[in-house]
């Protein structure tokens, strides 16, 4: 399992300034989540760029320079905990995508290549990894690149991995673009995950404030009033232009992006 934490704010600033408050915490979590770190962000044109190792950020070198030197108005950040029998190397390593879209996940499902045919073959050429979270990122990203909605791309391929999975943990992810950050979170409140670390291990909470919007997983205090709660089996979007808030529930979406008649 993974610890995911995003921004989005009305000024660009050095994402360790943006994130001042929350980054000790996050990083602490680096003793248990140490099989890499990754950060996403949007440069000043718009475009989204990365930086990544498969290495403890707690005992990186290359992470709090990384952090400090990486000027931004939103990005994410990612600390791996990798799933058995996946290697901790760099092409496994949170966040997937390019310089149109950034993604990171936290959780896992089986098998990875449930999504295969949604992905195809070209999407799959594109792979470079072995991670079934790297499949989560191509097949929503397919859909984004066929002019559908990144909301509605994130619960599209979310349904269909409850539908093929033979079983999942959580699905939760943060997908970022130069429109803005949007976090989907769901998970199957049976797994041997939440037997062990408890009900509240995959939440996904945000605060907003007069200049920004912080998201984030589980791990530190993190109380209401002050932080607010994702609702299960949506998308939180967090609009770049305004730092509006919008949440995305689709329950007609059926396996495949189809819509229930």
């Amino acid at each position: 399992m993974c610890r995911l934490l995003g921004v989005v704010s009305r000024t660009a600033a050095p994402l360790s300034s943006l994130l001042a408050e929350d980054i000790p915490p996050f990083l602490a979590l680096a003793c248990e989540h140490g099989d890499g770190w990754g950060i996403a962000s949007l440069t000043a044109e718009g475009s989204v760029t990365s930086a990544k190792e498969p290495a403890a950020a707690d005992r990186s070198e290359r992470f709090l320079p990384a952090l400090c030197g990486t000027r931004a108005d939103a990005g994410l950040l990612h600390l791996r905990m990798a799933s058995p029998g996946l290697p901790v190397r760099a092409e496994n390593t949170h966040p997937f995508g390019d310089t149109v879209v950034g993604f990171a996940h936290n959780g896992d499902f089986t098998p990875a290549t449930c999504l295969d045919d949604v992905i195809g073959e070209e999407g799959l050429a594109r792979a470079e990894g072995q991670t079934d979270s790297e499949r989560f990122y191509l097949a929503t990203r397919r859909r984004i690149d066929t002019g559908m909605t990144p909301p509605r791309a994130l619960l599209a391929t979310a349904a269909d991995i409850r539908a093929r999975a033979t079983g999942f943990a959580s699905l939760n992810c943060l997908l970022l673009t130069p429109r803005g950050l949007y976090a989907y979170t769901a998970h199957d409140p049976r797994s041997d995950v939440i037997r062990r670390r408890g009900a509240d291990f995959f939440a996904l909470k945000y605060r907003r404030s007069a200049d920004r919007v912080v998201i984030a997983s589980t791990g530190w205090p993190q109380e209401s009033p002050r932080w607010s709660t994702v609702p299960e089996g949506q998308v939180l979007e967090i609009r770049r232009h305004d730092l509006s808030t919008v949440l995305h529930a689709d329950r007609t979406l059926q396996p495949g992006g189809r819509t229930a008649s």
